[in-house]
């Protein structure tokens, strides 16, 4: 049997690892992109930072917590004995990543039985770093966060993003057109974890979109319901699991809104 583990220690050790991983690619932008390649379609591209940055995330955490289970995007995968599931994203935003566009970031987080227990995303490009661990609250660079009071869906800031599959591409676009004239306005920036991560801090009101996957949104999560937000992902009108993060005030606007 494994003792039960400290969601505090977890949180650190999301923490320790995302930031090593951000400085890796920090490096790897200032040294300009090598082995440029495209994954699911023409418009999804990956780089050896992204496989450079996963094998170093996998290092960390495998070294630290050795019968932990772990999914990464680029392919790292591994069974445990544990209980425990890390989900990881070494480059969440590898387009924005690849044309200089400051908004990407790493996505750690660590699941148990229950869901999430304790995750990071950090953002190297403004050094920014958002925490939670369950029942302790979310964090931004050590200090508490909240998500907004907003109550009137009509004066909402609302994120969203569009996968990479054109046809689904097309009908995300008629969603947004669907969707605009009943909030204050959209905000499309181009990294799921940064956009779900800033619901909760209250730099956005909301946010959804369809066909994300599991370390897109594994420590997002988190982070909103422990900074008083709600969160859900269930198939949608697109016909994948449809993610929507909100403050409590606009969720069930927004949710009816997107469905």
């Amino acid at each position: 049997m494994h003792a039960a583990p400290d969601p505090s220690e977890l949180r650190e050790l999301a923490v320790r690892a995302a930031r090593e991983t951000g400085a890796l690619l920090q490096h790897h932008n200032e040294r300009g992109l090598r082995g440029l390649d495209t994954k699911s379609t023409a418009t999804d591209m990956v780089s050896d930072a992204d496989r450079e940055a996963e094998e170093l995330l996998v290092q960390i955490l495998t070294t630290a917590r050795p019968h932990d289970a772990l999914l990464g995007e680029e392919g790292a995968g591994r069974e445990g004995t544990s209980g425990l599931r890390w989900v990881v994203d070494p480059l969440d935003g590898t387009t924005n990543f690849v044309f200089g566009y400051p908004q990407w970031a790493v996505s750690v987080a660590v699941e148990d039985e229950h869901g999430t227990l304790a995750g990071a995303v950090y953002d190297p490009s403004r050094d920014e770093m958002f925490a939670a661990a369950r029942g302790r609250g979310t964090t931004l660079n050590g200090d508490r966060v909240h998500v907004r009071g907003t109550h009137d869906l009509g004066q909402a800031l609302i994120a969203t993003g569009f996968g990479y599959d054109a046809e689904r591409r097309v009908r995300q676009a008629q969603q947004v057109a669907h969707v605009i004239p009943h909030i204050r306005d959209i905000r499309r920036g181009g990294a799921a974890a940064i956009d779900i991560a800033w619901v909760a801090c209250g730099r956005l009101d909301g946010y959804w979109e369809s066909g994300l996957n599991a370390w897109d949104w594994a420590a997002g999560s988190l982070l909103v319901t422990e900074a008083g937000g709600l969160w859900s992902c269930q198939p949608g009108p697109l016909g994948v699991g449809q993610a929507v993060a909100a403050c409590p005030g606009v969720y069930d606007g927004l949710f009816d809104l997107v469905q």
